[in-house]
């Protein structure tokens, strides 16, 4: 059955529905009308006006699209690990898109994206001025996909999450506690943000758009605390039972070395629920302890 939208209220594209923007897209209803673009309708969650359709279709996604969207968030990730996936993920499906959406009334456009555009290597701080020059196809693509994002002549905002973690992304965990990962000491700087603040940032954002305030073109969203990845492999290694690290374990970390710096993010007034590492891993360790999935 047809949701009945308000008019009278805000009116939200989330582009792409899965983990994270199905949270983001979840929130925003308690305050707007919100439209999700995903494959299936069935994978929309409740309470969203189901859109489903194929980014890369564009004339499918032409017949889904709402009316002059006062916002539109693209949140993306590849349906394959490749070159080809990521273009189609952060660069065409953007641009099919922006060309079947009445963009007359659109107060901001954000871009979901990642700090792989970030190539530091060299444990040095970085922020949203810092040099991008990714080190791999996955970063060049994404990074394609902001410029396009800021070049398409709406006002657009740029969102670099760092390693997004939570309930249901307990893959690091799993990997240390199989003693996969034998870190060097000391181990290159590695940085995170929890799903749950990872969408109260992004939902925080758009509201300061929706209510007219100003906003930079791009944030840098990961948590207050930069952690090596030894110290954060030693503590976890503390509260689990873990097998010991493999002589083949990984060694290094998969984005550089770097230290991302919050600081334009928090002087928007966002708070973090989960500051560091150590408050967002204890639920997730308490449910394996407690015999839940994490």
């Amino acid at each position: 059955m047809a949701i009945s939208a308000d008019q009278s209220r805000p009116h939200v594209l989330v582009a792409g529905c899965g983990s994270l923007g199905g949270t983001i897209a979840s929130a925003l209803t308690a305050t707007s009308e919100v439209w999700g673009i995903r494959r299936t309708a069935s994978a929309i969650p409740k309470g969203v006006h189901p859109a489903p359709a194929d980014l890369m279709d564009r004339p499918s996604l032409a017949k889904v699209v709402p009316e002059a969207p006062d916002i539109l968030i693209y949140c993306l990730t590849p349906s394959t690990y490749d070159d080809a996936g990521y273009r189609a993920a952060y660069v065409d499906g953007l641009a099919n898109l922006l060309a079947v959406t009445d963009t007359s009334k659109l107060k901001r456009l954000f871009f979901i994206s990642s700090t792989s555009v970030y190539g530091q290597d060299d444990d040095s701080q970085v922020d949203e001025t810092s040099p991008v020059a990714p080190r791999r196809f996955s970063g060049q693509r994404v990074l394609e996909g902001e410029q396009l994002a800021l070049d398409s002549g709406v006002p657009a905002t740029i969102i670099r999450f760092s390693g997004i973690y939570g309930p249901g992304r307990g893959r690091f965990l799993e990997s240390v506690m199989a003693g996969e990962l034998n870190p060097d000491s000391p181990g290159p700087y590695t940085n995170r943000i929890h799903e749950q603040d990872a969408m109260a940032a992004c939902v925080h954002l758009v509201q300061r758009a929706l209510e007219g305030k100003s906003l930079e073109n791009c944030y840098l969203a990961s948590d207050c605390e930069p952690a090596r990845l030894d110290d954060v492999v030693a503590w976890i290694r503390q509260q689990l039972p873990c097998q010991p690290p493999r002589g083949d374990g990984r060694r290094g970390g998969r984005g550089g070395s770097k230290r991302c710096d919050n600081q334009r993010l928090l002087a928007t007034g966002f708070s973090f629920t989960y500051p560091d590492f150590r408050s967002g891993y204890r639920p997730m360790i308490e449910a394996i302890r407690n015999g839940r999935v994490s």
